[in-house]
Protein backbone atom coordinates (compact mmCIF):
# COMPACT_ATOMS: atom_id res chain seq x y z
CA UNK A 1 0.00 0.00 0.00
CA UNK A 2 1.39 3.50 -0.61
CA UNK A 3 -0.23 6.73 -0.46
CA UNK A 4 -3.08 8.28 -2.72
CA UNK A 5 -2.78 11.52 -5.01
CA UNK A 6 -4.59 13.32 -7.38
CA UNK A 7 -4.10 16.76 -9.63
CA UNK A 8 -6.20 18.42 -12.28
CA UNK A 9 -6.48 20.93 -14.80
CA UNK A 10 -8.30 22.84 -16.98
CA UNK A 11 -6.04 24.79 -19.08
CA UNK A 12 -3.46 27.18 -19.29
CA UNK A 13 -3.48 30.92 -20.27
CA UNK A 14 -6.91 31.65 -17.97
CA UNK A 15 -7.66 35.53 -18.65
CA UNK A 16 -6.83 38.38 -16.21
CA UNK A 17 -8.83 38.45 -12.74
CA UNK A 18 -10.62 41.55 -13.65
CA UNK A 19 -12.04 40.04 -17.31
CA UNK A 20 -14.63 38.23 -14.96
CA UNK A 21 -17.23 38.84 -12.02
CA UNK A 22 -16.00 37.16 -8.87
CA UNK A 23 -19.23 35.07 -9.33
CA UNK A 24 -18.07 33.75 -12.51
CA UNK A 25 -14.47 32.82 -11.13
CA UNK A 26 -16.05 31.21 -7.92
CA UNK A 27 -18.22 29.02 -10.32
CA UNK A 28 -15.25 27.85 -12.55
CA UNK A 29 -13.38 27.46 -9.04
CA UNK A 30 -16.60 25.22 -7.74
CA UNK A 31 -16.05 22.67 -10.87
CA UNK A 32 -12.53 22.33 -10.41
CA UNK A 33 -13.63 21.48 -6.89
CA UNK A 34 -16.22 19.00 -8.31
CA UNK A 35 -13.91 17.24 -10.37
CA UNK A 36 -11.63 16.58 -7.73
CA UNK A 37 -14.27 15.35 -5.58
CA UNK A 38 -15.39 12.80 -8.29
CA UNK A 39 -11.50 11.47 -8.72
CA UNK A 40 -10.70 11.39 -4.80
CA UNK A 41 -13.74 9.58 -4.12
CA UNK A 42 -12.54 7.34 -6.88
CA UNK A 43 -9.37 6.84 -4.94
CA UNK A 44 -10.53 6.69 -1.12
CA UNK A 45 -13.11 3.85 -2.18
CA UNK A 46 -9.88 1.68 -3.52
CA UNK A 47 -10.58 2.50 -7.19
CA UNK A 48 -7.72 2.85 -9.73
CA UNK A 49 -5.70 5.53 -10.46
CA UNK A 50 -7.34 5.50 -14.17
CA UNK A 51 -10.60 5.09 -13.26
CA UNK A 52 -10.13 8.25 -10.97
CA UNK A 53 -8.23 10.90 -13.97
CA UNK A 54 -11.33 9.34 -16.01
CA UNK A 55 -13.88 10.52 -13.44
CA UNK A 56 -12.52 14.02 -12.83
CA UNK A 57 -12.24 14.71 -16.59
CA UNK A 58 -15.74 13.78 -17.16
CA UNK A 59 -16.62 16.18 -14.48
CA UNK A 60 -14.74 19.16 -16.34
CA UNK A 61 -15.98 17.90 -19.98
CA UNK A 62 -19.53 18.59 -19.01
CA UNK A 63 -18.46 21.80 -17.28
CA UNK A 64 -19.28 24.84 -20.19
CA UNK A 65 -15.68 26.87 -18.41
CA UNK A 66 -13.50 24.28 -19.92
CA UNK A 67 -12.29 23.86 -23.21
CA UNK A 68 -13.19 19.78 -23.59
CA UNK A 69 -16.84 18.48 -24.54
CA UNK A 70 -19.80 20.79 -23.43
CA UNK A 71 -17.90 23.89 -24.00
CA UNK A 72 -15.25 22.95 -26.59
CA UNK A 73 -13.57 25.20 -28.97
CA UNK A 74 -15.06 25.56 -32.51
CA UNK A 75 -12.31 25.08 -35.65
CA UNK A 76 -12.36 27.06 -38.80
CA UNK A 77 -15.84 25.65 -39.83
CA UNK A 78 -17.90 26.48 -36.88
CA UNK A 79 -17.12 23.26 -35.83
CA UNK A 80 -16.44 20.93 -32.76
CA UNK A 81 -13.57 18.22 -33.31
CA UNK A 82 -13.09 16.75 -29.63
CA UNK A 83 -9.40 15.30 -28.86
CA UNK A 84 -8.59 12.48 -25.50
CA UNK A 85 -6.49 10.17 -24.34
CA UNK A 86 -5.71 8.32 -21.29
CA UNK A 87 -2.74 6.23 -20.33
CA UNK A 88 -2.43 3.31 -17.58
CA UNK A 89 0.85 3.84 -15.91
CA UNK A 90 1.29 0.31 -15.24
CA UNK A 91 0.73 -1.50 -18.49
CA UNK A 92 1.52 1.42 -20.53
CA UNK A 93 -1.66 0.49 -22.12
CA UNK A 94 -3.75 3.36 -23.55
CA UNK A 95 -6.42 5.20 -25.52
CA UNK A 96 -6.80 8.13 -27.71
CA UNK A 97 -9.39 9.45 -30.05
CA UNK A 98 -9.13 12.84 -32.55
CA UNK A 99 -11.48 15.10 -34.34
CA UNK A 100 -14.62 12.92 -33.24
CA UNK A 101 -18.12 15.30 -33.34
CA UNK A 102 -20.41 13.88 -31.06
CA UNK A 103 -18.81 11.90 -28.05
CA UNK A 104 -20.35 13.63 -25.32
CA UNK A 105 -17.90 12.46 -23.21
CA UNK A 106 -14.20 11.92 -25.17
CA UNK A 107 -11.91 10.54 -22.22
CA UNK A 108 -14.94 7.84 -21.61
CA UNK A 109 -14.35 6.29 -25.34
CA UNK A 110 -10.41 6.82 -24.96
CA UNK A 111 -10.68 4.45 -22.10
CA UNK A 112 -12.97 1.99 -23.63
CA UNK A 113 -10.70 1.89 -26.58
CA UNK A 114 -7.94 1.03 -24.26
CA UNK A 115 -10.30 -1.27 -22.48
CA UNK A 116 -10.77 -3.16 -26.23
CA UNK A 117 -7.84 -3.61 -26.99
CA UNK A 118 -7.65 -3.72 -30.91
CA UNK A 119 -6.15 -0.74 -31.57
CA UNK A 120 -4.60 2.93 -29.35
CA UNK A 121 -5.56 5.78 -31.34
CA UNK A 122 -9.42 6.27 -33.42
CA UNK A 123 -10.14 9.61 -35.24
CA UNK A 124 -12.91 11.20 -37.09
CA UNK A 125 -15.93 9.39 -37.80
CA UNK A 126 -14.32 6.25 -36.60
CA UNK A 127 -13.97 7.62 -33.00
CA UNK A 128 -17.97 8.63 -32.93
CA UNK A 129 -18.74 5.02 -34.66
CA UNK A 130 -17.01 3.13 -31.78
CA UNK A 131 -18.36 5.38 -29.14
CA UNK A 132 -21.39 4.79 -30.26
CA UNK A 133 -21.01 0.81 -30.84
CA UNK A 134 -19.53 0.62 -27.08
CA UNK A 135 -22.69 2.34 -25.79
CA UNK A 136 -21.37 5.66 -24.50
CA UNK A 137 -23.51 8.91 -25.43
CA UNK A 138 -23.06 10.75 -29.23
CA UNK A 139 -24.20 13.99 -28.71
CA UNK A 140 -25.73 16.72 -31.20
CA UNK A 141 -22.95 18.93 -32.72
CA UNK A 142 -25.08 22.23 -30.69
CA UNK A 143 -25.00 20.38 -27.61
CA UNK A 144 -21.08 21.37 -27.20
CA UNK A 145 -21.62 24.53 -28.61
CA UNK A 146 -21.83 27.79 -25.56
CA UNK A 147 -22.19 31.53 -26.21
CA UNK A 148 -18.67 31.90 -24.98
CA UNK A 149 -17.18 29.80 -27.98
CA UNK A 150 -19.21 31.40 -30.35
CA UNK A 151 -17.43 35.00 -29.14
CA UNK A 152 -14.12 33.43 -29.28
CA UNK A 153 -14.54 32.51 -32.52
CA UNK A 154 -15.59 35.77 -33.92
CA UNK A 155 -12.49 37.20 -31.76
CA UNK A 156 -10.03 34.99 -33.12
CA UNK A 157 -11.32 35.15 -37.12
CA UNK A 158 -11.62 39.41 -36.09
CA UNK A 159 -8.02 38.88 -34.83
CA UNK A 160 -6.77 36.76 -37.99
CA UNK A 161 -8.35 39.70 -40.21
CA UNK A 162 -6.50 42.74 -38.42
CA UNK A 163 -3.12 40.89 -38.47
CA UNK A 164 -3.29 41.25 -34.58
CA UNK A 165 -2.52 38.73 -31.68
CA UNK A 166 -5.58 36.75 -29.58
CA UNK A 167 -5.32 36.11 -25.46
CA UNK A 168 -3.94 32.51 -25.28
CA UNK A 169 -7.61 31.80 -23.43
CA UNK A 170 -9.59 33.05 -26.86
CA UNK A 171 -6.68 30.54 -28.58
CA UNK A 172 -6.83 27.30 -26.41
CA UNK A 173 -8.03 25.26 -23.54
CA UNK A 174 -7.53 21.56 -22.06
CA UNK A 175 -8.42 19.84 -19.12
CA UNK A 176 -6.30 16.87 -17.52
CA UNK A 177 -6.04 14.93 -14.78
CA UNK A 178 -2.90 12.87 -12.82
CA UNK A 179 -3.51 10.07 -10.18
CA UNK A 180 -1.60 7.30 -7.89
CA UNK A 181 -3.82 4.84 -6.72
CA UNK A 182 -3.52 2.71 -3.39
CA UNK A 183 -1.78 -0.31 -5.38
CA UNK A 184 1.18 2.56 -6.56
CA UNK A 185 -0.03 2.74 -9.80
CA UNK A 186 0.08 5.82 -11.48
CA UNK A 187 -2.67 6.78 -14.62
CA UNK A 188 -3.31 10.03 -16.77
CA UNK A 189 -5.62 11.77 -18.87
CA UNK A 190 -6.68 14.71 -20.64
CA UNK A 191 -9.03 16.02 -23.38
CA UNK A 192 -9.53 19.14 -24.71
CA UNK A 193 -11.78 20.72 -28.35
CA UNK A 194 -8.20 22.15 -29.32
CA UNK A 195 -7.88 25.99 -29.79
CA UNK A 196 -10.50 28.09 -31.33
CA UNK A 197 -10.37 28.56 -35.05
CA UNK A 198 -8.13 25.79 -35.98
CA UNK A 199 -7.49 23.93 -39.53
CA UNK A 200 -10.66 21.71 -39.84
CA UNK A 201 -9.14 18.17 -39.06
CA UNK A 202 -6.17 19.57 -36.83
CA UNK A 203 -4.96 17.25 -34.04
CA UNK A 204 -2.85 18.78 -31.63
CA UNK A 205 -0.74 17.00 -28.62
CA UNK A 206 -3.51 15.87 -26.20
CA UNK A 207 -4.36 12.87 -27.79
CA UNK A 208 -0.80 12.05 -28.73
CA UNK A 209 0.76 9.41 -25.90
CA UNK A 210 3.71 10.93 -24.58
CA UNK A 211 3.24 14.50 -25.73
CA UNK A 212 0.27 15.53 -24.19
CA UNK A 213 -0.63 12.58 -21.94
CA UNK A 214 2.00 9.67 -20.30
CA UNK A 215 2.09 7.56 -17.50
CA UNK A 216 4.71 5.41 -16.47
CA UNK A 217 4.69 3.55 -13.14
CA UNK A 218 7.36 4.70 -10.72
CA UNK A 219 8.49 7.81 -12.64
CA UNK A 220 5.57 9.86 -13.37
CA UNK A 221 2.13 10.50 -14.92
CA UNK A 222 1.85 14.07 -16.79
CA UNK A 223 -0.91 16.13 -18.73
CA UNK A 224 -0.27 18.68 -20.66
CA UNK A 225 -2.18 22.02 -21.63
CA UNK A 226 -0.93 24.64 -24.12
CA UNK A 227 0.27 25.23 -27.50
CA UNK A 228 -0.02 21.49 -28.98
CA UNK A 229 2.34 21.47 -31.70
CA UNK A 230 5.06 22.61 -29.83
CA UNK A 231 4.21 19.72 -27.08
CA UNK A 232 4.37 17.58 -29.96
CA UNK A 233 7.79 18.64 -30.97
CA UNK A 234 8.81 18.33 -27.58
CA UNK A 235 7.45 15.06 -26.55
CA UNK A 236 7.02 16.86 -23.64
CA UNK A 237 4.96 13.91 -21.29
CA UNK A 238 8.05 11.40 -22.20
CA UNK A 239 10.60 14.27 -22.19
CA UNK A 240 9.45 15.18 -18.44
CA UNK A 241 9.68 10.91 -17.27
CA UNK A 242 12.89 10.77 -19.48
CA UNK A 243 14.66 13.62 -17.20
CA UNK A 244 13.52 12.03 -14.00
CA UNK A 245 14.36 8.27 -15.22
CA UNK A 246 17.53 9.52 -16.89
CA UNK A 247 18.76 12.33 -15.35
CA UNK A 248 18.12 11.76 -11.94
CA UNK A 249 16.08 14.84 -11.39
CA UNK A 250 12.80 15.41 -8.89
CA UNK A 251 9.57 16.09 -10.44
CA UNK A 252 9.60 19.81 -10.15
CA UNK A 253 12.98 19.74 -11.35
CA UNK A 254 11.98 17.64 -14.62
CA UNK A 255 8.78 19.81 -15.45
CA UNK A 256 9.88 23.38 -14.51
CA UNK A 257 12.64 22.88 -16.68
CA UNK A 258 10.07 21.75 -20.02
CA UNK A 259 7.94 24.12 -19.34
CA UNK A 260 9.85 27.12 -18.09
CA UNK A 261 13.09 26.42 -20.32
CA UNK A 262 12.27 24.15 -23.36
CA UNK A 263 9.02 26.14 -23.89
CA UNK A 264 9.89 29.52 -22.69
CA UNK A 265 12.10 30.53 -25.52
CA UNK A 266 15.22 29.25 -23.51
CA UNK A 267 15.89 25.86 -26.17
CA UNK A 268 15.32 25.69 -29.54
CA UNK A 269 11.72 27.34 -29.98
CA UNK A 270 11.52 30.61 -30.90
CA UNK A 271 9.64 33.15 -28.43
CA UNK A 272 7.87 31.92 -25.11
CA UNK A 273 5.13 28.59 -26.18
CA UNK A 274 2.36 29.25 -23.80
CA UNK A 275 2.45 26.26 -21.59
CA UNK A 276 1.22 24.12 -18.10
CA UNK A 277 0.63 21.09 -16.95
CA UNK A 278 0.38 18.84 -13.88
CA UNK A 279 2.42 16.15 -12.93
CA UNK A 280 2.59 13.46 -10.05
CA UNK A 281 5.25 11.23 -9.16
CA UNK A 282 5.21 7.67 -7.59
CA UNK A 283 5.51 8.67 -4.04
CA UNK A 284 2.35 11.28 -4.57
CA UNK A 285 4.74 14.82 -4.95
CA UNK A 286 2.77 16.67 -7.26
CA UNK A 287 4.07 19.34 -9.76
CA UNK A 288 2.27 22.31 -11.96
CA UNK A 289 3.99 24.71 -13.45
CA UNK A 290 2.58 27.05 -16.15
CA UNK A 291 4.37 30.11 -18.18
CA UNK A 292 0.82 31.72 -18.67
CA UNK A 293 -0.83 34.66 -16.53
CA UNK A 294 -2.62 31.49 -15.28
CA UNK A 295 -4.32 28.29 -14.98
CA UNK A 296 -7.05 26.25 -13.84
CA UNK A 297 -5.67 23.79 -11.45
CA UNK A 298 -5.96 21.65 -8.73
CA UNK A 299 -4.90 19.18 -6.06
CA UNK A 300 -4.99 16.52 -3.25
CA UNK A 301 -2.74 16.39 -0.73
CA UNK A 302 -1.88 12.94 0.82
CA UNK A 303 -3.97 13.93 3.99
CA UNK A 304 -7.10 14.89 2.22
CA UNK A 305 -6.88 18.67 1.88
CA UNK A 306 -8.17 19.65 -1.54
CA UNK A 307 -6.84 22.98 -3.15
CA UNK A 308 -7.59 25.20 -6.90
CA UNK A 309 -6.40 27.98 -8.38
CA UNK A 310 -6.70 29.53 -11.26
CA UNK A 311 -4.16 32.42 -10.76
CA UNK A 312 -1.43 32.86 -7.50
CA UNK A 313 -3.95 32.41 -4.85
CA UNK A 314 -4.90 29.47 -3.94
CA UNK A 315 -8.48 28.27 -2.31
CA UNK A 316 -9.09 25.34 0.04
CA UNK A 317 -12.37 23.59 -0.95
CA UNK A 318 -13.83 20.24 0.46
CA UNK A 319 -12.38 16.64 -1.09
Amino acid sequence: MTTTALAIHGGCGVLPLDSMSDADWAEARQDLGRALSAGWSVLKGGGTSVEAVEAAVVVMEDSPHFNAGHGAALNEDGIHELDASIMDGATLEAGALSAARGIRNPVRAARALMKDGRAVFLTGAAADDFAAQTGLQVMPQDYFTTPKRIEALAAMKAHAAAGTEASENEKHGTVGAVALDAAGHLAAATSTGGYTNKPAGRVGDTPVIGAGTYARDGVCAVSGTGKGEFFIRHVVGHEIAARVSYLGESLSQAAEHVVHVDLSGSSQTTGIVGAGLVALDGNGAVSAPYNTAGMFRGWVTPEGRAFVATHDEIHEVQP
